[in-house]
């Protein structure tokens, strides 16, 4: 079992540096594409989420998040369960008061197929917790780089303003007003070939898509 464990953290440690491996993603079927955006319906999943809800700065916050996520993969969890890391990091916006408006943000990390039905409980001090992500569409926006605080507060405008001259300009769902979610394909750690999407939830019926909840375990 010891040997087992080594091994995984070995080849998460190699996914983190070097990315060689593919890492599961949560699945989801583009249903609109043009070349501002597209827009997603994601299927329901199963993250574990970290508050960072006084941490004004998103660089800060992702750090902050991903390192107590990271842990919980290692083994900090009460089934002491070694966990596959996933992509990819999401750092979604808390909508409020602020320099960025924004009262802080939670990190998140899909969990792998196998431990979706019956996820590994955080040790407390982590102070993470699963949720449900519930089924419902999502308007995705690609960038490249590094996803620094000011170039995800202009990434997400762009994406407002592409919405803005779409069939969707008024389909952004309440639970969204104010706030977009970062998605990091690739780890902290890694230099080149950097892959973002900036994220915001909307409510298209016409696509299939229904108004996305959180449901904590």
């Amino acid at each position: 079992m010891k040997k087992n464990g080594t091994l995984i953290v070995a080849v998460n440690l190699m996914c983190l540096v070097m990315v060689h491996c593919t890492p599961e993603t949560p699945s989801y079927t583009v249903v609109h594409s043009d070349s501002d955006f597209e827009i997603r319906l994601y299927r329901s999943s199963v993250w574990m989420s970290a508050p960072a809800v006084d941490i004004i700065s998103f660089e800060k916050a992702t750090w902050n998040g991903f390192h107590r996520l990271f842990q919980f993969t290692q083994g900090a969890n009460l089934n002491f369960s070694r966990i596959p890391m996933t992509i990819p990091i999401l750092t979604t916006l808390v909508a409020g008061a602020g320099p960025l408006q924004s009262q802080g943000y939670y990190v998140s990390l899909y969990l792998p197929v196998n431990f979706q039905a019956v996820p590994p409980l955080p040790l407390p001090e982590l102070d993470i917790e699963p949720y449900e992500f519930s089924s419902h569409c999502v308007a995705v926006r690609k960038f490249n780089g590094f996803a620094k605080d000011e170039r995800v507060v202009k990434e997400a405008k762009r994406l407002a303003n592409g919405l803005s001259n779409s069939p969707w300009a008024h389909s952004i769902s309440s639970e969204s007003l104010g706030g977009y979610s970062i998605a990091q394909y690739k780890p902290p750690l890694r230099i080149g070939k950097r892959r973002n999407e900036v994220w915001v939830d909307i409510d298209a019926p016409e696509l299939g898509c229904g108004v996305g909840g959180v449901a904590v375990y």
